[in-house]
C-alpha cells in the first residue's frame, strides 16, 4: 500500500521500494564464470546506492525548497531589467521594419504580378507580425509557466 504523499515524495518512495534484493546483471550472466555472481553482488552495491541516495536526498529536500525571483536581489539585477528592456524595444522595432519591407514587397511583386516576390513579401509579414506577438507575449508565457510549475508539489 503506497503512502498518501506528493508527486515527487511518491517517485522517491516508489524508486526506494523498487529496489530489487538480488543483484543487477551487468555484463556477463552469472553462469558463464564460477564465482562471479560475487563480483556481480558487489558491483551491485555500487548501482543501487547512487538510486537509493538520490531519493533520500528528494525525499528530505522536496519540502525544504522555495523559490521567490527577485531581480533585486543581486547586484546588477536593475541593469539586466534595463538590458532585457532595450532589446524588447530593439526588437520590436526591427519587427516594424520587417513588417514595412515585406508590406512593401508584397504590393510590388503582386503588382507587377511576380508570384515569388509577393510569396517572400507576404512571409516576411507574417514572420514580423508573429515575432511582434511573441515579443509582446513573452514576460506573460514565461510567467504563466513559472506559476504552472510553482503549483506542482
Amino acid at each position: 500500500m503506497t503512502p498518501d504523499l506528493s508527486p515527487l515524495r511518491l517517485i522517491a518512495y516508489r524508486v526506494l521500494r523498487s529496489v530489487p534484493i538480488r543483484p543487477f546483471l551487468v555484463g556477463r550472466p552469472a553462469t558463464h564464470q564460477a564465482g562471479s555472481a560475487r563480483h556481480l553482488a558487489g558491483s551491485a552495491t555500487l548501482l543501487i546506492r547512487p538510486a537509493t541516495h538520490l531519493a533520500r536526498v528528494i525525499l528530505t529536500a522536496s519540502s525544504h525548497l522555495v523559490l521567490t525571483p527577485d531581480t533585486g536581489a543581486l547586484p546588477g539585477g536593475q541593469v539586466l531589467q534595463g538590458l532585457m528592456n532595450g532589446l524588447d524595444g530593439w526588437a520590436l522595432a526591427l519587427s516594424l521594419v520587417g513588417l514595412v519591407i515585406g508590406a512593401a514587397a508584397w504590393a510590388l511583386g503582386s503588382h507587377g504580378q511576380n508570384y515569388q516576390q509577393s510569396f517572400v513579401g507576404r512571409r516576411a509579414v507574417l514572420i514580423s507580425g508573429f515575432a511582434a506577438l511573441l515579443i509582446g507575449a513573452g514576460p506573460g508565457i514565461v510567467n504563466f509557466f513559472f506559476n504552472t510549475g510553482q503549483g506542482v508539489h
